[in-house]
């Protein structure tokens, strides 16, 4: 998915009579919604929650790219939503851009390190699958799932 745009028809954060929140205001906002959406399922199970920790963090981490490259890219967040399905979480951020995001081509000079361009790879190598939705009112949503459950 991370190499094509596979766009997706749904427009569900603009269809009526569905509320849509407000954009965050940081990566931090939107790491503490995914946490509050968490909150009790992981720990609750009785068993060794190591693998599961280590889902919970990269789910934390892909909110914060999503957010994060919304803010730099896509000229602001304009809606967030996590919704737990089917022991996935889906991580939805809208913004205001319609380019689709791309994985950066460049290659830094020999004994230099890039500090951007690594937000939509992480993206992509943590998610289990990506959609991208262009919005009636203008803009995208970037659903990302990833999967809670270790394996």
């Amino acid at each position: 998915m991370c190499g094509e745009h596979r766009p997706h028809s749904t427009d569900t954060a603009t269809a009526p009579g569905r509320p849509r929140s407000p954009g965050p205001r940081s990566p931090a906002e939107v790491r503490e919604a995914v946490r509050h959406a968490l909150e009790g399922t992981h720990r609750s199970r009785g068993h060794d929650t190591t693998g599961e920790d280590d889902a919970v963090g990269d789910a934390l981490l892909v909110a914060s790219e999503l957010t994060t490259n919304a803010m730099l890219h896509g000229g602001g967040v304009t809606g967030f939503e996590v919704m737990l399905v089917d022991g996935d979480i889906h991580l939805s951020v809208s913004d205001h851009s319609q380019k689709v995001p791309v994985p950066p081509r460049r290659v830094d000079e020999p004994g230099s390190r890039g500090i951007a361009g690594h937000g939509w790879p992480i993206i992509c190598r943590l998610a289990r699958d990506i959609i991208i939705s262009d919005l009636h009112a203008g803009g995208k949503r970037i659903t990302a799932v990833v999967p809670l459950s270790p394996g």
